[in-house]
């Protein structure tokens, strides 16, 4: 199986144009029902592109935020608790977090990884001709 080609920094394909395109028009129909709703809707969306194609985060720390969102969106939608702005800073905290955890990475490759992380292509070329067949990430979760 071949290695997957070099390509760090911003991405953006036909796919997560789709994604954004349907995750706008979901966003302004639940908006429309409920407006808190619609919001979370399209704060998840604008998560999505952040991680997938911005900071390209590991699989990893994508699953540990989209649990957490989960289930303060749960607990605001439910129960009121915690409150919904409460669920955003949170959320937005936690963004924060493993935005810091991922750029400290030695395979850190998203948007400044020139500067963040200069390194990147020989980690990237001994990664490569270690013989693994599972992309570079795969020491700390698979990238989305």
């Amino acid at each position: 199986m071949p290695h997957p080609r070099f390509q760090p920094g911003f991405r953006l394909s036909a796919f997560d144009v789709i994604v954004l395109v349907i995750g706008t028009i979901a966003s302004a129909g639940a908006a429309v029902m409920d407006r808190m709703l619609g919001v979370a809707i399209a704060f998840v969306v604008l998560h999505f592109f952040l991680f997938c194609n911005v900071l390209r985060l590991p699989r990893s720390l994508e699953l540990i935020w989209a649990g957490v969102f989960a289930a303060l969106a749960a607990g605001a939608m439910t129960m009121n608790v915690p409150s919904w702005p409460v669920a955003f800073a949170v959320s937005v905290a936690l963004t924060a977090m493993v935005a810091i955890i991922a750029m400290r990475r030695p395979s850190y490759h998203g948007v400044g990884w020139r500067r963040l992380n200069p390194r990147l292509p020989e980690w990237w070329q001994s990664t490569a001709a270690g013989g693994s067949c599972a992309p570079p990430d795969a020491a700390d979760g698979a990238e989305g």
